[in-house]
């Protein structure tokens, strides 16, 4: 009996093969752990705030159908992608005047214990993105492995699955794109080299 990882990565490639069906097959097996993804970026947000969990995924749905032509490797790909839909869809929700820029009702993330963010120097979300784009000017791949595992939930071994490289690898740069974050979180991206 095959895996849920592997039916997962079994419907995508037939996705990306054409087979529309496995798209409409994929969704019902994956609807969960999105709805886990989403719930976890709306719990960031501040409190009474419009965007429901329910209405994250749908939005990430709709721009996903559009995405079959992605080379789908496997069920932490897919997942890495949706998390970046996600990211994408909050940040543009946040730059159409949703927040303001920063303070007030800024949405602060702390990007975990490890970081030691106090929750007055927790970043917003788009001060978050607009650091995470510094750092993939400077190193893509850290960039990507904070986008796997902060905003897509995935494990260290996930993270290494979809970007092929081995555990240790993902926690060094994840430790040291942390730091850089906090670095440029903390100086707003204003310090001297």
């Amino acid at each position: 009996m095959a895996s849920a990882g592997q039916d997962i990565t079994r419907l995508l490639l037939a996705w990306r093969g054409g087979d529309r069906q496995a798209f409409e097959k994929l969704i019902p097996v994956v609807y969960e752990e999105l709805r886990r993804i989403a719930r976890r970026y709306i719990g960031r947000e501040p409190s009474g705030q419009p965007l429901q969990a329910t209405a994250l995924v749908h939005e990430a749905y709709l721009r996903l159908i559009d995405a079959s032509q992605i080379h789908w490797q496997n069920r932490a790909h897919f997942f890495g992608v949706s998390a970046n839909l996600m990211r994408r869809i909050l940040v543009d929700f946040a730059r159409a005047g949703n927040y303001q820029k920063r303070g007030g009702q800024a949405q602060h993330i702390p990007l975990d214990d490890a970081v030691l963010l106090s929750p007055e120097q927790a970043p917003d979300l788009i001060a978050l993105d607009e650091a995470l784009d510094r750092l993939a000017a400077v190193d893509s791949r850290k960039s990507r492995v904070v986008e796997l595992r902060f905003f897509g939930g995935l494990t260290v071994r996930e993270t290494g699955e979809v970007m092929q490289l081995s555990e240790r690898t993902v926690l060094s740069d994840w430790s040291f794109a942390k730091s850089w974050l906090l670095r440029e979180l903390t100086t707003g991206g204003n310090h001297a080299d």
